[in-house]
């Protein structure tokens, strides 16, 4: 059985979801974070050096980071239905949406939460980050025109790995600036899978 480390309002709330796309059977160990400085605890380093999550263990390995537990999860149990056939060249654009939501799409967003936690005035952080954030999801609110999912049209790993950059997106009120965003956060919202990854979450939070 997978065992799934689980922080509280973290990037774990997709692997949850995906593991009930997926259908399999899993263990969630939970941790709080600190309600000061809303860091992890100290006991997720047992688990990982960094002290960070989301991480998996099975069959005595252990797996950190969500965009590689998702490509492996995916690749191991069901690659034909949350991901596009390899030879593809709807599995390209998979791969870079699944990277993306860890590269371009989260860091601006990531500035933002710390500045918010910080308080302080900033000389150039604040604006860098809401100019990153309206230029990165002015890309996505394009590429998401007249299109229900990123690729193919159907659920994949892609959608699951950018449901927490909306997430986020969401916390800010940021979501009505981009109505092709909106509607497509509320589509992925409306899974069974999500919702009971929310209520977990929720659970556990």
């Amino acid at each position: 059985m997978i065992k799934l480390h689980h922080l509280n309002q973290s990037r774990s709330m997709r692997i949850i979801w995906l593991l009930e796309e997926l259908g399999l059977e899993y263990e969630i160990v939970p941790y709080k974070r600190d309600s000061v400085t809303f860091l992890a605890p100290p006991e997720l380093k047992s688990v990982h050096p960094l002290g960070k999550s989301p991480v998996i263990e099975e069959d005595g390995r252990v797996i950190s980071e969500s965009g590689a537990i998702t490509e492996y999860l995916i690749d191991k149990y069901a690659q034909k239905k949350l991901a596009p056939e390899k030879e593809s060249a709807a599995y390209i654009d998979y791969l870079q949406w699944l990277h993306f939501a860890e590269s371009s799409a989260i860091l601006p967003l990531l500035l933002k939460v710390f500045i918010a936690k910080d308080g302080a005035p900033t000389n150039f952080i604040a604006d860098y980050a809401d100019a990153e954030i309206k230029k990165v999801m002015s890309y996505v609110e394009q590429q998401l025109e007249g299109k229900t999912y990123l690729v193919e049209e159907r659920l994949t790993g892609a959608d699951i790995m950018m449901s927490f950059v909306f997430d986020i997106l969401a916390k800010f009120g940021l979501l009505e600036h981009y109505p092709n965003i909106h509607r497509y956060s509320k589509q992925l919202a409306g899974h069974d899978g999500y919702q009971k990854a929310q209520k977990l979450e929720a659970q556990y939070g």
